[in-house]
């Protein structure tokens, strides 16, 4: 598989020791809430690339196919809340997997060689770029919105 980039947010002792006064359901929330609208910065971001590469005479367009959504079970290994942000039906083989014209942008399976390259083609990454060229604003929205919903928990709304 490719370079897999991911990010890590650490000492942020303030919040944390604020967050542990908070119910395991509320932090809960809170931690999904504040990751899905910072990883929003790098969906957003990655669509804007992808339309900028996206041929206008095709019908499969990779940018509708970018969300942000999020990896349950992994969060339960990690023991936290992961937010992924990725292309909807791009982990299909294309030879053998099910069919992904269903999707908003249709069958995108293709992105992956896009992105990574190939052979004979090469890379024109649109994902990596996303994320790393976004992290310090990913690192400033999820302080700002975990912390907001940590103040109103604490208040009771």
């Amino acid at each position: 598989m490719a370079d897999d980039i991911s990010a890590r947010l650490q000492g942020l002792r303030a919040i944390t020791d604020r967050m542990l006064g908070l119910a395991p359901k509320l932090r809960r929330s809170g931690l999904r809430k504040a990751a899905r609208q910072a990883m929003n910065i790098v969906r957003d971001d990655a669509k804007a690339r992808a339309q900028a590469l996206d041929d206008p005479e095709t019908a499969e367009k990779i940018f509708r196919n970018i969300v942000t959504q999020e990896s349950g079970r992994q969060g339960r290994r990690e023991g936290g809340v992961v937010m992924k942000v990725g292309v909807r039906g791009g982990a299909g083989s294309n030879q053998h997997s099910k069919d992904a014209s269903g999707n908003p942008g249709g069958d995108t399976r293709h992105w992956r060689y896009i992105e990574l390259g190939t052979q004979r083609l090469p890379p024109a990454p649109f994902m990596r770029p996303a994320f790393s060229s976004n992290i310090n604003a990913v690192t400033d929205r999820f302080v700002q919105v975990f912390g907001q919903e940590i103040d109103a928990a604490l208040r009771g709304n």
